[in-house]
């Protein structure tokens, strides 16, 4: 057996997976009590539903303002049952997309291959755009991270290509004792 098979082997039976959508829309419908435009939390749940790894424990929608993604991080990385946290949103270019420089700056240790990846796979779905994208990931404390654009297609793919078949062995690696 490889030794990266090995790894997923000794992460956590199921990573259990916090879902952050930001935008400022979204929040206020909720906030509103309308009904809710969001597809983005469905999508995953349906994708998630006969995936016996991961497991989408919580899921939260916050505005486009730094101390609101600040707060819902905080509060996700002090959840000892949380393994991974994602955010949906603000990783574009426009002015309202602040995700990025929030969270970033907070990585302890990035994984850059994780948003190499993403834009390739992204490039062959949609083309020269995906470079527009500045999804990454990393870790803070014993969590993963990453930050995803608010693009439903966009959150699917990366669930789909790279974190269901390798967020067990992103945890473990985080949290190895040497």
């Amino acid at each position: 057996m490889k030794i990266h098979e090995e790894h997923k082997k000794k992460g956590p039976e199921i990573a259990n997976v916090a879902l952050v959508v930001v935008s400022t829309s979204r929040f206020n419908e909720l906030q509103e009590g309308a009904p809710l435009s969001d597809k983005t939390i469905p999508l995953i749940k349906e994708l998630l539903t006969d995936k016996k790894s991961i497991s989408l424990v919580t899921t939260e929608i916050v505005p486009d303002n730094k101390d609101s993604i600040l707060d819902s991080l905080q509060k996700l990385l002090v959840n000892r049952s949380i393994h991974c946290v994602i955010f949906s949103g603000g990783t574009g270019l426009t002015p309202k997309d602040i995700t990025y420089e929030t969270v970033e700056p907070l990585l302890e240790k990035e994984i850059t291959g994780f948003g190499e990846l993403f834009r390739f796979l992204s490039y062959k779905e949609i083309g020269a755009s995906s470079m527009l994208s500045r999804a990454t990931g990393g870790k803070i404390m014993d969590k993963a991270v990453f930050l995803l654009p608010g693009s439903p297609k966009a959150v699917e793919l990366a669930f789909r290509e790279l974190l269901i078949p390798e967020l067990r062995h992103i945890i473990y690696m985080i949290n190895k004792k040497e």
